[in-house]
């Protein structure tokens, strides 16, 4: 079966300073948890903000390195899910079912994509 990695892209500038609510978190891990038990999860996270990170980048035959926060960046990756799933109608499905328990402050959007297997 493939396996698709789902990008969650957050919006930092709109996100509650103090991050996600209890009522959130639970949502979030029951409906993890039905993922998993249908053997689709393999592996999910969250990241630290941005603010933590650090861009490497290789241009023009150079390498530069840059600190976080990336001022330039409005949306920056929040977490990822890697799933395993029969066709991309079903990971589109767990997809929007993630988006779906967030509070309707939130500005989440997930970006699917299939994994090129070797």
């Amino acid at each position: 079966m493939p396996r698709y990695l789902s990008l969650v892209r957050i919006d930092e500038s709109t996100a509650p300073a103090d991050g996600p609510s209890p009522e959130l978190m639970q949502r979030m891990g029951e409906l993890i948890e039905e993922i998993t038990k249908a053997g689709v999860m393999l592996d999910t996270a969250g990241l630290t903000p941005s603010a933590q990170g650090t861009r490497v980048r290789w241009e023009g035959g150079e390498l530069s390195v840059t600190d976080g926060p990336f001022t330039e960046s409005k949306e920056v990756i929040g977490g990822y899910a890697l799933m395993q799933c029969k066709d991309k109608v079903e990971a589109l499905e767990w997809t929007k079912r993630f988006l779906k328990v967030h509070e309707a402050h939130w500005t989440v959007t997930c970006e699917v994509r299939e994994i090129a297997e070797g």
